[in-house]
């Protein structure tokens, strides 16, 4: 794993999770639930439409009354997000600045390329 402190000269691409993959933008709000519900890790669900970026929903964002059957796509935020040229400082902070600590990134094309994953611990990425 990465050091938060080790970004010098890294552009947000190399501290991407790789093996986070996105939920189809279809899903319903029970679908994001269950999601959250296999791994206290998963701090973030990242819709997709086929490869294209839609919208993430942080666990802290999903409403305990919030009908299962529900679009998923009605709760989710479209950023912020990090292009993966961006300086990889900025989007440390700008990943840390979020509840989940988790930030989308995404192509200038749309199409979404992984995650930035900070520790609990606040000390390393996760999956780098």
């Amino acid at each position: 794993m990465t050091n938060l402190d080790q970004v010098e000269g890294l552009v947000a691409s190399q501290l991407t999770h790789r093996h986070m993959s996105g939920l189809p933008a279809t899903g319903t709000v029970g679908d994001i639930r269950d999601f959250f519900s296999k791994s206290d890790s998963r701090r973030l669900a990242v819709l997709v439409d086929g490869d294209r970026y839609v919208g993430s929903i942080g666990r802290d964002q999903l409403p305990d009354d919030a009908d299962p059957e529900a679009p998923a796509t009605g709760l989710a935020k479209a950023g912020p997000v990090a292009d993966p040229q961006m300086a990889a400082a900025a989007a440390r902070d700008l990943a840390l600045s979020e509840p989940s600590w988790r930030l989308p990134v995404v192509g200038a094309d749309g199409v979404f390329r992984g995650v930035i994953a900070v520790d609990p611990d606040k000390g390393e990425f996760c999956g780098t």
